[in-house]
């Protein structure tokens, strides 16, 4: 399971995020404090701003939203005003999360946000969920949740959950607006016999036959370990095979573990 704090963003990539409806923006000016405080962007990126009137935010970056402020303040109010400008809080863009984590939906998207942090945002990934998590970015302009069965053109990026949990920093995709992140469930394998739970269990690419018997609480003081049946469905066909206990598990396969000879 992949639990994370949600890390704060860089000052540079909150300076490079682009203001949009709905952000509430933060102002201060310095020695000027009866014109500073939280504002609103509307639905058509403006809002009221004291002395200057209607003002454009949406569209603009951070940095070039303060520049911009600056230079009308500039205009016959205040000699080299001192600006500052932050999002309070970030409304206009969001990405999806899909797929086993305990809160899917919409995510409120923040200013240099990385995947582990909209996952964690997301609830966490549940016990089942597989180790591998897609990142579906669709062209610019698309509205909803993509999946790349409905858009060819929609670019794919992959990570591992291990990875992840190790660290990672090349595996911790940083977020676009619009991005659908989605966390398929696990591969599950089938365990019976001299085992302490049987029943059918999430299994990674790289799960053995020994971890899967470990899954199912282990073998009983009555199991025999050297005999473990192990059934597969090739081509259609029901197979049984002997493995190793270091062999890999397949989707679908059953394990059966006899009881031992006395």
């Amino acid at each position: 399971m992949l639990c994370a704090a949600p890390a704060r963003p860089s000052a540079q990539s909150a300076g490079d995020y682009v203001i949009g409806s709905q952000d509430v923006l933060t102002v201060q000016v310095f020695d000027q404090p009866e014109i500073g405080g939280k504002y609103t962007v509307e639905a058509d990126g403006t809002f009221t701003f004291p002395l200057i009137g209607r003002i454009k935010a949406g569209g603009l970056t951070l940095r070039g939203f303060e520049t911009d402020l600056r230079r009308r303040l500039a205009d016959g109010y205040f000699r080299n005003p001192q600006v500052s400008v932050a999002v309070e809080q970030y409304r206009s863009q969001r990405v999806f999360v899909m797929g086993e984590v305990r809160a899917p939906g919409p995510v409120t998207l923040s200013g240099g946000m990385t995947l582990i942090e909209a996952l964690a945002r997301a609830g966490s990934t549940m016990p089942d969920a597989s180790g591998e998590v897609a990142i579906v970015r669709a062209p610019q302009g698309s509205h909803g949740p993509v999946l790349p069965q409905q858009n060819a053109s929609a670019e794919i990026l992959r990570a591992n959950i291990r990875d992840l949990e190790a660290g990672s920093l090349k595996q911790n995709v940083e977020l676009r607006d619009g991005d659908t992140i989605f966390v398929p469930r696990a591969d599950s394998v089938y365990v019976f016999g001299q085992v302490k739970n049987p029943g059918a269990y999430a299994v990674r690419k790289d799960t053995t036959v020994l971890q899967a018997l470990s899954l199912a609480g282990g073998v009983t003081e009555n199991g025999a370990l050297n005999r473990v049946r192990v059934v597969r469905i090739v081509n259609g066909d029901k197979k049984e095979l002997k493995l190793k206990l270091t062999d890999l598990v397949k989707a679908g396969d059953t394990l059966i573990v006899p009881e031992r000879y006395f």
